[in-house]
């Protein structure tokens, strides 16, 4: 696998603790705050989806940004251009460190709305002073009709690669996508722009299932971020399932040999 480290203003320790984000799929919010706590010093960042969100309304993530914690706000915006930049606004004045916004429709009104939702928040955070959130694109479960090509099957390797394609000529940030797309998308994209991904096993896990990517496999292939939930969240200990994970990081990271990585069967979408 070619190993891929952009994070080189950081330790190597840091680097593994910023590259994990943990999900905060409870129904509790009760809950959620608690695993915060256990967590904010050995983690990246907190995904907060729908669920929570509805649940705790912006409070919520005000109560996970006062306990020094990042938030990545996974909400999926997806609406008028209008209320697409609205919502990418209040994102942006709540704090979080990057949020998700979903293509639509055809080609050219996706990449519109994207360059909109872009040159508004840059332009919320000079006015007002607020640091710029990472805006990523949501390439897996993207719409597929588009009026300008023949539609395709969302999460197929094209429209993956199309959508990543259209977030970096918009200046988007980065894309949201499964871990068997990262090295398609990291070859089209360059290195510079983000990947997040989710749907990786814990080593255990792997170990049982045939070609299972884990953590360190994601980092490998080229993810910034792998998003990890219930593996953490379910464990007697998380504290210690955490740092589980980020051991398997290191470890993969310096014991693969620097070859070509390719992933099997995808998961379907």
């Amino acid at each position: 696998m070619t190993q891929y480290w952009p994070f080189s203003g950081l330790t190597r320790q840091n680097a593994l603790r910023e590259r994990l984000i943990v999900s905060l799929d409870l129904r509790d919010r009760g809950d959620a705050l608690g695993l915060v706590d256990r967590l904010a010093r050995v983690v990246g960042m907190f995904k907060v989806g729908r669920a929570l969100f509805v649940g705790g309304g912006p409070d919520f993530i005000r109560e996970i940004r006062r306990r020094g914690a990042e938030v990545f706000l996974d909400l999926k915006f997806h609406d008028s251009p209008q209320k697409v930049l609205r919502a990418a606004v209040e994102a942006t004045r709540l704090g979080v460190k990057m949020f998700d916004i979903h293509p639509y429709g055809s080609n050219c009104a996706s990449t519109d709305m994207m360059m909109r939702t872009r040159a508004e928040v840059a332009r919320i955070c000079r006015t007002e002073g607020l640091r710029r959130p990472s805006i990523l694109a949501v390439a897996t479960l993207a719409d597929t009709k588009s009026t300008n090509s023949s539609p395709r099957a969302a999460g197929t390797p094209d429209r993956v690669s199309e959508i990543a394609r259209f977030a970096a000529d918009a200046s988007l940030d980065g894309v949201v996508t499964w871990p068997h797309e990262i090295t398609r998308v990291r070859n089209t994209c360059g290195r510079r722009f983000i990947i997040v991904t989710s749907g990786v096993r814990v080593r255990e896990v792997a170990d049982t299932i045939s070609n299972a990517i884990t953590a360190a496999d994601a980092i490998r292939a080229g993810a910034d971020y792998v998003v990890i939930g219930s593996p953490i969240w379910r464990a007697a200990e998380p504290l210690r399932a955490v740092r589980e994970i980020t051991d398997d990081i290191e470890r993969g990271l310096r014991n693969s040999p620097r070859r070509t990585f390719e992933i099997l069967n995808p998961r379907p979408v």
